[in-house]
């Protein structure tokens, strides 16, 4: 009896060591992403999936960090949250005040999320007026997706053409690998030049710090 008491008690030892260390494996799966962490899962487009992938444990926390904190990258993602219900309740209005919230305080990403949602009418009204506004502010703080929606509206006939040559600099200037990007970049460059005085395009081939 006492070597089975003994076993039992092993066992027990044992069994709260291993539920231990699941624990905190759990614990350490679901830590909070830092500030860069979390722009750069926004810039890939990957923050709503790794919330859901974190089984929506962080809820609390990411809207603590939100509404109280006030961190623009957490806007962005608890407004993101709210406004397509990825582990909460849908609620576009509060969604998109997030939104504007990170994109006040100057995060790229919530500028040119805003811009799009008004160019296209994304859960807002279509008023490609006030994307421009949004997609020049993200564009001039390096927002290449931004940049490109700009162009388009340009050459749409929206914007003023006094911003013609800003555009046309920051596009000139833009880096990418992505084959089709490159493409699409060089079709929007030559199209804005169909609008811009020679003079113009000429100052804009110039590098950004120039």
């Amino acid at each position: 009896m006492q070597n089975k008491g003994g076993l039992l008690l092993m066992l027990s030892v044992l069994w709260l060591g291993v539920g231990s260390a699941v624990q905190a494996q759990e614990i350490k799966a679901v830590q909070l992403y830092t500030q860069d962490e979390l722009i750069n899962m926004i810039n890939r487009n990957e923050h709503l999936n790794r919330v859901v992938m974190d089984r929506c444990q962080l809820n609390q926390d990411i809207e603590a960090r939100a509404e109280v904190l006030k961190v623009p990258a957490y806007q962005f993602l608890w407004g993101d949250m709210l406004a397509w219900g990825v582990c909460v309740e849908a609620d576009p209005e509060r969604g998109v005040d997030f939104m504007r919230q990170a994109a006040d305080q100057g995060l790229p990403a919530a500028l040119e999320q805003l811009g799009r949602y008004y160019s296209k009418g994304t859960l807002v009204q279509q008023d490609r007026k006030r994307a421009v506004i949004f997609l020049r502010e993200a564009s001039a703080l390096g927002n290449l997706k931004a940049q490109m929606q700009l162009a388009e509206l340009f050459i749409d006939g929206y914007g003023s053409p006094y911003d013609y040559q800003d555009a046309y600099q920051w596009l000139y200037n833009a880096v990418t690998a992505d084959k089709q990007t490159h493409q699409t970049i060089a079709t929007y460059l030559k199209e804005l030049e169909k609008l811009m005085h020679p003079r113009a395009v000429r100052a804009a081939r110039t590098p950004l710090d120039s």
